[in-house]
């Protein structure tokens, strides 16, 4: 899956963001607006995990990924 793709379709991969974390609030997901970086950060903070965890869960949740 390409990350275009998501950020193409972020209302719905908001949603299903919001299911794998959980503690991310709908605001949170508003501002990432589907950039991959932002996400990455805001599951690195809102998660107290190092940077390469984070970029491991994003990955995993960018596989995933069903429009």
């Amino acid at each position: 899956m390409n990350w275009d793709t998501i950020k193409g379709n972020w209302k719905q991969a908001k949603g299903q963001a919001q299911q794998k974390w959980g503690d991310l609030t709908g605001d949170e997901l508003d501002k990432v607006e589907g950039r991959r970086e932002e996400l990455v950060g805001k599951v690195q903070e809102r998660y107290g995990i190092a940077k390469e965890e984070a970029e491991k869960q994003v990955s995993d949740f960018e596989r995933s990924f069903k429009n």
